[in-house]
């Protein structure tokens, strides 16, 4: 359970709501929290259980990668990397997103809009083959034993689930999803502008950024609004959820990559259309777009400036039409996108690695595969 650590979000905790029996959320009272499917009820011990789980590389098929491979606290719970990489550093097809406020979203990949749940979604890093991630696939046995066979984990798992006690595939999943509830960022310098009444926590340059950002001239919160930066966003107090797609122009279609939802959809309107990420803490999540091609805020705020990379393509965004910044105004818009950065949340040690160095659990980062031949080497220090 995550304990926000500035003064006024600790004293906006008497709001907070309770989820299930035993549990409560320590979150701003301005918030509402995530939905909770009734199947998975929030306890600590099952949290407690899913963080050693996240960090744990002993769920992939060598021990050489974890969850937080690829999603790294420092980095808002991406990895700085274009593309995920697998075992024996296997490159991956997409960028891994950060996971602020991950409970909120009603959708959990970028192109598959079946994908509607965090129990549901463990399955694809752990067990996908195309492409392979943690390589799990077909060894399903061997992990759950080596599970059971850790000193934490027996006493662990019969903590969080009574009823069934030993590491299976319904309560790993479920004790991961829990945990993943529990990335909720609400601590921003903006957050404490917009919800918390702090008129100096942004500098005057990010407030010029705000009006701009929230404006028609550059139409980014049609898609990037709400209190997460997203047109996907589900909460415990909303009766259907919202959810967004779309082309921005990044590919032309018919390149490989730029398939979007079609690839499940079938519609040819769909083509190039991928999920809208939250931008909370979008400053320290670069590179960006679903396959990591952009490498800075600057060059993002250059290709919608352009009305997308390719502004030609049929399938885009009518909103992405291009805009003009001046140097300044692009200088606030990126001060503005900062301000949503929350140093709380990057280091809150309730999300963090409790596993000790030299733990087998610890993961170790591997090269991708290339032109070096040291392809599934780890890397230095790793």
């Amino acid at each position: 359970m995550r304990v926000p650590l500035s003064a006024a979000a600790l004293a906006l905790m008497a709001g907070a709501a309770l989820a299930a029996e035993g549990w409560q959320w320590s979150i701003p009272d301005w918030l509402p929290p995530p939905p909770v499917p009734d199947d998975n009820p929030m306890t600590a011990e099952k949290v407690e259980l899913g963080r050693h789980l996240f960090h744990d590389a002993r769920l992939s098929a060598d021990g050489t990668v974890a969850c937080a491979s690829c999603h790294v606290q420092a980095m808002g719970f991406a990895d700085g990397r274009a593309v995920g990489i697998g075992v024996g550093g296997t490159e991956g097809q997409r960028n891994a997103p950060g996971l602020a406020n991950v409970g909120y979203l009603p959708v959990l990949t970028w192109g598959n809009p079946m994908i509607d749940s965090l129990e549901r979604h463990v399955l694809i890093p752990m067990f996908g083959t195309a492409p392979v991630e943690m390589g799990a696939a077909g060894m399903e046995a061997a992990l759950f034993d080596r599970l059971a066979a850790d000193p934490f984990y027996a006493e662990a798992f019969p903590a969080a689930f009574p009823d069934r006690p030993a590491p299976d595939l319904y309560t790993v999943t479920r004790a991961l999803a829990a945990f993943q509830r529990t990335m909720i960022s609400a601590g921003s310098p903006y957050d404490r502008f917009a919800y918390e009444g702090d008129r100096d926590a942004l500098s005057a340059s990010a407030r010029r950024g705000q009006d701009l950002f929230f404006g028609e001239r550059l139409e980014c919160y049609h898609c990037h609004g709400g209190f997460n930066f997203t047109d996907n966003l589900e909460t415990s107090r909303m009766k259907m959820a919202e959810t967004g797609f779309h082309n921005t122009g990044v590919h032309e279609v018919i390149r490989e990559g730029g398939e979007g939802i079609a690839a499940f959809t079938l519609r040819e309107a769909d083509l190039g259309r991928f999920r809208t990420p939250s931008l909370r803490n979008v400053a320290v999540t670069a590179p960006y777009m679903h396959d990591g091609s952009m490498a800075t805020l600057s060059e993002v705020l250059d290709a919608y400036a352009n009305g997308g990379r390719h502004p030609d393509v049929a399938q885009k965004d009518p909103l992405v039409a291009g805009f003009v910044l001046s140097a300044a105004e692009k200088a606030d818009v990126i001060a503005f996108l900062e301000s949503l950065t929350d140093e709380d949340f990057l280091s809150d040690p309730a999300l963090s690695d409790p596993w000790p160095s030299g733990h087998p659990a610890v993961a170790r980062r591997v090269v991708p595969c290339g032109d070096s031949g040291a392809c599934g080497a780890p890397e230095p220090g790793g």
